[in-house]
């Protein structure tokens, strides 16, 4: 059994922040920190003092941890980004709120005295003595602390103050992670002071010293039980007056807290015997428990109850079946053809999961290379007449500014480009897509087809298809291509809109060029001669898509079961050893790795040749690493032997692992 703790986080939208930028504006960002370790960066909303952000994420993280802090900053380019205020929500506040956060909460200032983190471990003794008792402050080491130095560290030292006396420890340098091993020892008066006060600083030469945090100490008890020892959490000053509240607006927030326990493993087999029961038999079975589970399932919840359904059916070998259940059942239940898929049913959620487990490979190969072209020329694109900004475009070769005309002509002739670059790359990619994707999209086009085979119908079960593939899979990965790790950085302004008006026109392909989404959006126009031809290339991709026979879905999964099955795949940051030199946290790499049933390896990119390849069955120890080895409390070491037997150390710098929920256009 173990105890887990997950937040669901979405940062929705701020409002009346104030102008970081000359221009009277800013280009606000977030930045969410668990017990002060970033762990997720929004996207940067340009030029606005209302940014809407719309991000989702799922965190788990130790049921240890104490705050959650959202930090507004404003992005420069050429100067230190600045920081606009924070709003801060404690684990006690959270725990209290079965429905969790759910509102505006106005940002405050951020003083760096507040700004700290961090342990000290420290032991408090009682002694007996003449004339009088003494009490003994023993000041052993810090962890994690603050570090307030360009170099990424501190120059930490530790003061004691107790009845007007005041001692400190020697300073080191250069770390967060410092040991001392210091004793003080003050005497204890009658009708002295109950508090002692353990204050760390980071040692300055030329400025002021910085506070790293402090614990106050209640003498009394220390007296009562003689003696103390332990890890004490260091914490900001609140000496200082109380600030007045300014104008630094507000950010609106979703996030709920939720404390798990986990069973072993045999305490789930009957729910998943029953579970794998019932879509076996699928429609033809008593059919209770699924629908049971859509029904009771609210809607906060339901992508999460779809995202373990599909993991544990696909551990399973059922998704396909799985996802057929759930075609049915909505089937079953509509009545309209353009209302089909389209709420956050189960079956909606579900399907997302799935391509995003099943087809992110499969996404990277089509939409990368578009993507890349996009981020690359940086061109500027505008298709609104209302918002086209003649300045942003330059100058063209006779040093004259290109009238708003031509400023649409070319935003048309580049989006026609970029969107007949990637239908090109999709309707080339059928035998690239995976086996299982084909299938389930095989088994949603014959459900549908079914339902409705009226000939007035007949566009209805290739929208059914794209509605995932194109309005769930294909345009949020466009819209947002970091949240989908096509792209290590969010986009700017410029390039946003590039990517919001390519994922607009992949929409009104996806749905057929319906003339209700041309009708939203007329400026849309000049792209309908390839969004016309784009749909008739779609339907033939589909057409093609679908036809996969039994035989062939069983060849290809033959030949995917003879490699070992993807576990998990991303970057990560990996030192590995060679020779004695020291170990600092600068010589880590960023390297892509990919983790299978089988082996551990790495690459520069994720289809780069892998530099390392770790079988699991070599791995003979993997284990958490000394905090101050490294300076960080996350950095964990592989020891295994290589082919000739010798052994082997890397170094995995890990964090807070979020995961992402991205938002629809």
């Amino acid at each position: 059994m173990a105890k887990r703790s997950s937040l669901s986080i979405r940062i929705v939208e701020g409002k009346n922040l104030p102008a970081k930028d000359i221009a009277g504006s800013s280009d606000p960002y977030c930045i969410v920190k668990v017990d002060s370790e970033p762990i997720i960066r929004t996207a940067t909303v340009w030029k606005t003092l209302c940014p809407f952000w719309g991000e989702e994420y799922q965190v788990h993280l130790p049921p240890t941890f104490h705050t959650v802090a959202f930090y507004v900053m404003d992005e420069d380019a050429l100067s230190r980004d600045d920081v606009i205020g924070k709003v801060c929500l404690t684990r006690d506040t959270l725990a209290s709120l079965p429905k969790g956060f759910t509102g505006w909460a106005h940002l405050e200032e951020v003083d760096p005295d507040e700004e700290v983190q961090g342990e000290i471990h420290l032991r408090l003794e009682v002694l007996p003595g003449a004339p009088g008792r003494r009490l003994c402050c023993s000041v052993l080491e810090a962890r994690d602390l603050a570090p307030k130095d360009r170099n990424g560290a501190s120059d930490p030292f530790v003061r004691v103050r107790y009845n007007g006396r005041t001692q400190e420890t020697s300073v080191v340098k250069k770390s967060c992670y410092p040991r001392w091993n210091e004793t003080f020892e003050f005497e204890l008066e009658e009708g002295a002071t109950d508090v002692l006060c353990v204050e760390a600083w980071d040692w300055d030469l030329v400025s002021r010293n910085d506070f790293l945090g402090k614990v106050v100490v209640n003498v009394q008890k220390v007296c009562a039980a003689q003696q103390e020892e332990g890890w004490f959490r260091l914490q900001p000053d609140q000496s200082k007056s109380q600030r007045t509240e300014g104008n630094l607006g507000s950010l609106q927030l979703e996030v709920r807290l939720r404390d798990e326990t986990v069973l072993s493993s045999g305490c789930y087999q009957p729910l998943v015997q029953l579970l794998c029961q019932e879509v076996k038999l699928g429609t033809q079975g008593p059919g209770l428990l699924i629908p049971v589970i859509e029904e009771t399932t609210s809607t906060e919840c339901r992508q999460e109850v779809a995202t373990n359904l599909l993991k544990l059916f696909l551990g399973q070998g059922l998704a396909k079946e799985f996802l057929d259940l759930l075609f049915q059942l909505e089937l079953g239940r509509t009545s309209e053809a353009n209302t089909l898929f389209r709420s956050n049913s189960l079956a909606s959620k579900s399907m997302e999961s799935f391509l995003k487990v099943a087809g992110m490979r499969y996404l990277h190969g089509v939409l990368g290379p578009v993507i890349d072209r996009v981020f690359e020329e940086k061109k500027y694109v505008e298709l609104d007449p209302s918002k086209v900004e003649v300045k942003d475009v330059g100058c063209s070769g006779l040093h004259r500014p290109q009238s708003e005309a031509e400023v649409l002509e070319q935003s048309a002739l580049t989006l026609r480009a970029h969107l007949g670059a990637l239908l090109s790359a999709l309707c080339r990619s059928v035998r690239a897509c995976p086996a299982v994707v084909r299938a389930t999209f095989r088994q949603l086009f014959k459900r549908v087809r079914k339902r409705f085979p009226d000939t007035q119908h007949e566009n209805v079960p290739f929208i059914a298809v794209t509605s995932f593939l194109c309005l769930r899979f294909f345009s949020p990965a466009i819209m947002s291509p970091k949240l989908f790790h096509l792209r290590e950085r969010h986009a700017d302004a410029r390039t946003s809109r590039t990517l919001l008006l390519l994922a607009k026109a992949v929409q009104n392909v996806g749905n057929m060029d319906a003339p209700v989404s041309r009708a939203k959006e007329a400026w849309m126009e000049p792209l309908q001669p390839t969004v016309r031809q784009g749909v008739a290339q779609l339907k033939d991709f589909i057409t093609k898509l679908v036809d996969i026979g039994e035989k062939e879905e069983l060849e290809q999964l033959r030949t995917l079961s003879l490699q070992a099955p993807l576990v998990k795949e991303g970057p990560l940051f990996i030192h590995r050893t060679k020779g004695k030199g020291p170990l600092a946290s600068s010589s880590f790499k960023k390297l892509h790795f990919s983790l299978t049933t089988e082996a551990l390896s790495f690459a520069k990119t994720s289809s780069s040749k892998k530099s390392t390849f770790i079988k699991l069955a070599n791995i003979r120890a993997a284990e958490k690493v000394e905090e101050k080895s490294f300076g960080s409390s996350h950095v964990m070491q592989v020891i295994y032997t290589d082919d000739v037997g010798r052994p082997q150390t890397a170094y995995l710098q890990c964090k807070i692992r979020a995961a992402i929920r991205p938002g629809h256009v």
